[in-house]
């Protein structure tokens, strides 16, 4: 699948066509004909995902055959865009997770020096890593942010089968609402997460963590591409706050932070309700940055494009909040009913106070980001920079 324009067409991307160009042309019988004339000019070398090959195309004459309606091939390309999106965001959590994994193991298996509070295995030369703060900062913040990603992707696809195949139309447009906020958010914040928990969990081996033998540093270097293709974030951000919340007032998001304050209100249980107070707090912060930002839009043509990073970790933050008041819900039930795995469900419980105290809390810093405004950022000369 190639996209180009064809001759005459609009100089912008409203002149763009879709076209599908093989590489060995096809008889008018069905039979095989002579080799296209599309050849691999050359093949990049890349930072990283290097299994993946990447080439530049030579297209030397090559046929070409339209699909669909011309100058109409950037709304054909938008089709798989979302799921293309989605997958993405489930790249960025899967290193995230494998990243992790090693990590745990690492600092469970290598023993560096003593607990502050005293020898935690007094009997062995060293504890392990598990007895610095650091350390189980590092991997507890990988934790809470894998777990509410992966919650979050879930959910998200849940939405796109519900746009689907939901019993009613409402309830189809109502999940179809949801999918164009879910979606940049699950590949911008999902994404720029799986490099940082690589990143981190690169740190917490050390140097180790720097040499490929152990793995680690190709992590890092995979995630990075994540945050990039099917749209870098940047692109991301704009496409959540430009053309999801501006161009239509805000329906959608609205409708979720509808769907947010009905659970505050239904959480019961002291687990659930502290939580959902915590939450409240974010939902509060996201609903303010929304207001703002609707009003500048309507008179600054650049308050947008500054406010939308800040709006995309802004909603990623409360749409994680989000599914962790769902699993600490499921958790403090189960644990209330004697059900399931307790460890397991104490273990979200810890979790979720991590996430309630260590990143909900970046919420107000967001909406302080948010409504700095954009003079600052384009004041300066572009010389001066």
């Amino acid at each position: 699948m190639v996209l180009a324009k064809i001759e005459g067409a609009p100089d912008s991307v409203k002149g763009i066509s879709l076209f599908v160009v093989p590489k060995m042309l096809v008889n008018a019988d069905g039979s095989l004909g002579v080799r296209n004339t599309v050849s691999c000019g050359s093949i990049e070398h890349k930072m990283g995902i290097n299994g993946s090959p990447t080439c530049v195309m030579n297209f030397d004459g090559a046929t070409g055959y339209l699909v669909g309606e011309e100058n109409k091939g950037l709304a054909a390309m938008f089709i798989m865009m979302n799921s293309a999106r989605l997958g993405v965001g489930l790249q960025g959590l899967a290193i995230a997770e494998v990243a992790y994994q090693n990590a745990l193991a690492y600092a469970n298996d290598r023993r560096q020096g003593r607990a502050a509070t005293g020898p935690a295995e007094p009997a062995q030369k060293a504890d392990t890593l598990m007895v610095h703060p650091d350390v189980r900062r590092m991997l507890l913040d990988a934790k809470a942010r894998i777990e509410g990603s992966r919650a979050l992707c879930l959910w998200g696809a849940l939405q796109v089968d519900l746009s689907h195949a939901a019993a009613t139309e409402a309830e189809r447009q109502a999940a179809d609402d949801l999918v164009s906020i879910l979606i940049p958010v699950i590949k911008g914040c999902t994404t720029d997460i799986g490099y940082t928990v690589a990143t981190q969990c690169q740190q917490v081996l050390g140097g180790h963590g720097y040499v490929a033998e152990w793995g680690m540093e190709q992590f890092v270097r995979d995630a990075r591409i994540a945050q990039i293709y099917e749209g870098t974030n940047g692109i991301q951000a704009l496409d959540l706050t430009g053309r999801k919340l501006v161009f239509s007032g805000g329906r959608a998001m609205r409708a979720f932070f509808d769907l947010v304050a009905a659970d505050i209100q239904k959480a019961s249980d002291g687990a659930a309700r502290a939580f959902a107070s915590d939450l409240d707090v974010v939902l509060t912060e996201a609903k303010a940055a929304t207001d703002w930002i609707l009003k500048a839009a309507s008179h600054d043509a650049d308050a947008v494009g500054a406010a939308s990073y800040a709006y995309m970790d802004l909603t990623g933050i409360l749409m994680q909040g989000y599914m962790w008041l769902k699993m600490v819900s499921a958790s403090s039930a189960a644990l209330n009913a004697g059900a399931g795995d307790a460890d397991q469900h104490q273990s979200k419980l810890t979790t979720a106070r991590y996430f309630a105290a260590r990143i909900m809390p970046d919420a107000a810093a967001l909406r302080r980001k948010i409504e700095a405004g954009f003079e600052v950022l384009m004041t300066l000369a572009a010389a001066n920079f």
